[in-house]
């Protein structure tokens, strides 16, 4: 059995952490350029959004930095129904890497 922040190799040799984070943000992405309306904090959506997808690339990203984007992006994008369920999936794919602490609440 593993535990939430443990990282476990696919044949590929990449973390499926990583790989779920870049489905999930991939989604979000294309989800986000096909929204129609303009909001205010598009903009910064669009940048974090960036910065995850970079992350998941550069291989085992920081989870501090993976937990600072998405609060980020819940922000700016969290009152458009439409985006809600692309969010929870970056937000659960976020929270595959665990606790940025090491110490989780139970």
């Amino acid at each position: 059995m593993r535990s939430v922040g443990q990282a476990r190799v696919t044949g590929t040799g990449q973390d499926p952490r990583v790989t779920e984070l870049s489905a999930a943000v991939a989604r979000l992405r294309r989800e986000l350029a096909a929204y129609p309306a303009d909001f205010l904090d598009r903009g910064i959506a669009e940048e974090e959004l960036a910065a995850l997808a970079a992350m998941a690339r550069g291989g085992m990203p920081e989870v501090r930095r993976l937990r600072r984007s998405l609060l980020l992006v819940a922000g700016a994008i969290g009152s458009v129904s439409a985006l809600g369920a692309a969010l929870t999936g970056v937000r659960e794919a976020v929270e595959l890497f665990g606790d940025p602490s090491g110490l989780s609440d139970g």
